[in-house]
C-alpha cells in the first residue's frame, strides 16, 4: 500500500492510478484524518461483492436462529 499527499498526488496522478490499477492501494492522507483510498475498479467490486455476501450470510444466520428458536416470519 502507498501513502501520499494531495500535493504529490495532484503531480503524479497518472503514476499513482496506474499503481491502484495494477493492485496497489494509494492511501491520500489528509487533515483531520480524512484520508481517502484509490482501488482499482476490480478490486471495488470484490469487496462491494464480499460485503453483500456477508450480509446475505448474517440474514441467513438469522433465520437459522429464528427457526431454531421457533420463531417464524409470516
Amino acid at each position: 500500500m502507498i501513502a501520499t499527499k494531495p500535493v504529490d498526488l495532484r503531480a503524479r496522478l497518472k503514476d499513482y492510478l496506474d499503481n491502484a490499477f495494477n493492485g496497489e492501494p494509494v492511501i491520500v492522507s489528509r487533515k483531520n484524518n480524512k484520508n481517502v483510498v484509490i482501488l482499482s475498479e476490480r478490486e471495488y467490486n470484490e469487496l462491494m461483492k464480499a460485503k453483500r455476501n456477508a450480509e446475505y450470510l448474517a440474514k441467513i444466520n438469522e433465520s437459522v436462529e429464528n427457526h431454531e428458536k421457533g420463531h417464524y416470519e409470516e
